[in-house]
């Protein structure tokens, strides 16, 4: 839930400024710019143009409902890829944030709050779906960055169509590496967006008597849409550029590009004759975020399925149709027939219990023509392309949901899946890249466009012990400081902690009988975090004593670098864990310093502590002890519980 009063714009800007600048853009001369775009348009056009093609038809592959009825298709490519998606997909990529400073620890807290609520708000499981069939199937995966939603105070990520995307042919990534060496020029994609569209956007100008174009051959958009139709066994869709009304839509190319030394994204529409949109963009970094499957080294296209996949595919299929046609043959041979014997051809027709008079002896009136029968190389080539498959993509039989026909031993299964999940966790890793600047830039959209003057945001908070509802303000969750950010993999870090637990516990176990002052309650609450118990079931498991109390009381004014004194019967240990979580402030420190000097006179002076908390007797007090200080020893008179 947010509340919200004037919002600003998509772009980051209030109403009024917007106005300013959509007023100011329709005065502006864009003829430069509209020439840049489109030679650069071009370029990207020719240079891309034939890998577009190539996945138009292994779209068709995929799944083709258009094919030769009389023929079979082969459903390798299908079975790969959705293997290795499932298995990524389902394999969640957690995020952590980690304050950088002393004293961001709550504010981290509340950024992962949020990243788990705007989950939901984002969307995100769909548009991940779409992101990882990209990426899987086409090699490379983009997800544009860079609106933030001001109904819902959210940002919004949107993924490219890839058979729409243009880029820059000297492009290694979308950012290029730390220095932006490698990184696109300019690039972008076709959309098709209604007047009505461009009204509510608020971003867009110049769009009143805009025509719908038909003459635009190089369209991409048109033409793999209707590819798709097609694969699909639908009509045509040329028909959509007639539409009258509040239907009809217009293409718009939306380009990345540069003008005038700053980047921009430019809304051009009716052949290159009109731009209807111009957002500048800060930074050097465009608002891309781009996912790779198996990337190669200093290539933007690097390795995808289909190419490992394809031909196995083809190979197969042919192999199939050409034994299907071997059956039909079999099953409807040709013969050769005696024209002496057999006076008229019909005879020779089908019929049942049908008699056929021939003169003299019948045997060999009819002899049926021999032809090739089916040789085992053929079994050979059809596992050896299924192997191949297999073994590039490391999808075994086991791991699509199959048993092998092989008969295999449970160590050399366990094996098989060991080695398939070390396959699995490099793609993981891999997916770990973009996944952390997929939240570096969700991030930075809140710190940009989140206003700390009048917006806040309510979070629902799930946990072992029902929801609790938290309002955010900006400074709840956005420092001077960006946070780190850790990306997990599940299923890498369940195997983690398994084996982290495992460790542990027997460490544990040796401690508690060797270590006399070994801090059991703290070992036990870490096993039960190596066992992923939620937090909050952990904090009532081990209610807080009532030195992490006092600790984390204490740790307020610490921060605000007040005075704080040490107690004689603290719980030196946990206070010194707890108070390294403060602000590293003058009175911090010398408080650390004070506890450490307690700890150290309790070992050499042990008669000047008491061992148990002790009544304060009548008119005596316990002092506390300063740092730079020496304890006072316990009154006389106070008498041990």
């Amino acid at each position: 839930m947010a509340t919200k009063k004037q919002q600003p714009t998509p772009d980051g800007l209030m109403p009024s400024e917007l106005e300013q600048d959509l007023k100011k853009y329709e005065k502006t001369d864009f003829s430069s710019l509209l020439s840049q775009i489109e030679t650069e348009y071009k370029l990207a056009w020719y240079f891309t143009k034939p890998k577009l093609d190539e996945w138009a038809l292994r779209l068709k592959l995929y799944n083709n409902q258009k094919r030769d009825k009389d023929a079979v298709g082969d459903p390798t490519l299908f079975t790969v890829h959705q293997t290795v998606l499932a298995s990524l997909y389902s394999d969640k990529l957690a995020v952590t944030f980690i304050g950088r400073e002393d004293g961001d620890d709550d504010m981290a807290e509340n950024q992962n709050n949020l990243a788990v609520f705007d989950h939901d708000d984002m969307e995100k499981d769909i548009a991940d779906y779409e992101w990882d069939w990209d990426a899987s199937f086409f090699g490379r995966g983009l997800e544009i960055f860079m609106d933030f939603d001001r109904d819902t105070l959210t940002p919004i990520p949107e993924v490219v169509d890839m058979m729409t995307w243009l880029r820059d042919p000297r492009a290694k990534s979308v950012n290029g590496d730390r220095r932006g060496r490698g990184r696109m020029r300019f690039g972008g994609r076709e959309i098709r967006m209604t007047k009505g569209d461009m009204r509510d956007s608020g971003i867009y100008f110049n769009f009143k008597g805009l025509r719908s174009d038909t003459t635009n051959l190089n369209s991409l958009l048109d033409a793999y849409s209707q590819a798709r139709a097609e694969a699909q066994g639908l009509g045509s869709i040329k028909g959509m550029d007639e539409l009258e009304g509040d239907n009809a839509d217009y293409r718009v190319l939306e380009w990345f590009t540069s003008w005038k030394g700053k980047p921009c994204l430019v809304g051009v529409a009716g052949n290159f004759k009109r731009i209807v949109r111009f957002t500048q963009l800060d930074g050097r970094r465009w608002p891309i975020i781009d996912r790779v499957m198996y990337p190669t080294s200093h290539n933007w296209d690097g390795v995808s399925i289909p190419d490992l996949v394809e031909d196995k595919q083809r190979g197969k299929a042919v192999i199939k149709n050409l034994g299907i046609r071997g059956v039909k043959a079999g099953l409807n041979p040709m013969y050769v027939y005696d024209s002496i014997k057999i006076k008229n051809r019909k005879d020779l027709d089908f019929a049942f219990n049908k008699h056929i008079g021939v003169p003299g002896n019948p045997a060999n009136a009819v002899v049926e023509i021999q032809r090739a029968a089916v040789k085992a190389e053929v079994s050979w080539i059809m596992n050896e392309l299924d192997n191949d498959a297999q073994k590039a993509t490391a999808t075994p039989d086991m791991q699509q949901g199959m048993t092998s026909d092989e008969k295999r031993t449970a160590t050399e299964m366990n094996a098989v899946n060991q080695n398939v999940g070390v396959r699995y966790s490099l793609s993981a890793r891999i997916w770990g890249w973009s996944e952390k600047r997929f939240w570096a830039q969700w991030s930075k959209l809140y710190r940009d466009n989140f206003d700390d003057r009048i917006d806040e945001k309510k979070i629902r908070i799930s946990g072992v012990l029902g929801s609790n509802y938290r309002t955010l303000r900006k400074a709840d969750f956005v420092g001077e400081t960006d946070p780190d950010i850790k990306i997990e993999s599940k299923v890498v870090a369940d195997a983690l902690k398994t084996q982290q637990l495992n460790s542990f516990r027997l460490a544990v176990k040796d401690a508690t009988t060797f270590v006399p002052d070994f801090a059991i309650r703290m070992a036990i609450k870490e096993i039960f975090k190596l066992s992923s118990t939620p937090a909050q079931l952990i904090d009532q498991l081990f209610p807080p004593t009532i030195d992490e109390l006092v600790a984390q009381e204490e740790n307020e004014f610490l921060n605000r670098n007040e005075k704080r004194q040490v107690n004689p019967t603290d719980d030196d240990n946990m206070h010194l864990a707890i108070h390294n979580k403060a602000k590293d402030t003058p009175y911090k420190i010398a408080h650390m310093h004070a506890h450490k000097k307690a700890m150290y006179l309790k070992k050499v002076h042990p008669e000047m502590f008491p061992q148990k908390p002790m009544p304060i007797a009548s008119g005596d007090q316990m002092k506390p002890i300063a740092a730079g200080q020496t304890p006072a020893a316990p009154s006389a008179t106070a008498q041990p519980m």
